[in-house]
């Protein structure tokens, strides 16, 4: 029977193992520590509720990247992948979903408000007003993404846009003149340069945009004729060295893809909830 050998990095406790035909373990680490990307799903733009005033565009989900973050052979940790308006999680990290945007003014109410912004990951826009009070945009969590866009309130004001990873969204203006969602952030985690976690415009006379599945973004505001755009599914991604062993499981609630690229094993996360272990 071969004699065990360990290789210089020798760390029993991280060592997945490898058998020879000469019975000699080569040794196969867990990874000490993994680079990542958690993104929320976006929230959906406000309603239109009468007048020309349009709703607030919505926020995008919470948006968090490190490197560093340390895992351990044979202990689990939860990935949850945030639908729509949902958080996404990966262990400790929680990114938060993004904000609704706000209703436009309610015909016939009297004043004649817009609704403001619901905060999250980044804030909802603020509906448009016709001549009422300002709807604030929603707050953003620190560290996550930026606030949301007041709606005017001019004659048939506008919706502001929702806050973006990198950006606040811009205030609402005149009739139909929605504001610019917050700019969201590009990452080449996944092997490639991905923009992440834009926030949806303020509503305009033009067809609804919604977030792209797995990008976090959120979805433009309605207007008269038309609704508003639902926001983006959230996604998690993780690398690390691809000298280190595959992951040992992952339960079968999570859908994923497993890459090897410039040099890094990049799990990609798209859907589910359920219990990663090295």
């Amino acid at each position: 029977m071969g004699v065990l050998r360990f290789g210089q990095r020798e760390r029993p406790s991280t060592i997945v193992g490898q058998w020879f035909g000469d019975g000699w373990v080569a040794p196969v680490y867990a990874p000490p520590t993994i680079e990542y990307l958690v993104v929320a799903g976006g929230a959906g733009g406000g309603a239109y509720r009468g007048y020309a005033c349009t709703a607030g565009g919505g926020g995008a989900g919470g948006y968090r990247t490190a490197t560093g973050f340390s895992v351990t052979a044979g202990v689990g940790f939860t990935v949850t992948v945030g639908g729509a308006g949902s958080n996404s999680v990966m262990s400790s990290i929680t990114s938060n979903a993004g904000g609704a945007g706000g209703a436009g003014a309610l015909d016939p109410s009297t004043p004649r408000n817009g609704a403001a912004g619901a905060g999250g990951g980044s804030g909802g826009g603020g509906g448009g007003s016709d001549g009422g009070a300002l709807a604030a945009g929603g707050a953003g969590t620190a560290g996550q993404g930026n606030n949301g866009g007041a709606g005017s309130t001019s004659s048939n004001g506008s919706g502001g846009g929702g806050g973006g990873a990198s950006g606040v969204g811009s205030a609402g203006s005149t009739i139909y003149n929605g504001g610019n969602g917050g700019a969201g952030t590009a990452s080449s985690i996944s092997g490639s340069s991905v923009t992440y976690a834009a926030g949806g415009r303020g509503g305009r006379q033009v067809a609804a945009e919604s977030g792209g599945a797995n990008t976090g973004t959120g979805g433009s505001g309605a207007s008269l004729s038309y609704g508003a755009g639902s926001g983006g599914s959230g996604v998690v991604i993780f690398r690390y060295t691809d000298t280190y062993a595959d992951v040992a499981s992952i339960d079968v609630g999570l859908t994923y893809t497993l890459t090897v690229s410039g040099g890094y094993k990049i799990y990609r996360f798209t859907a589910g909830t359920g219990t990663v272990t090295f």
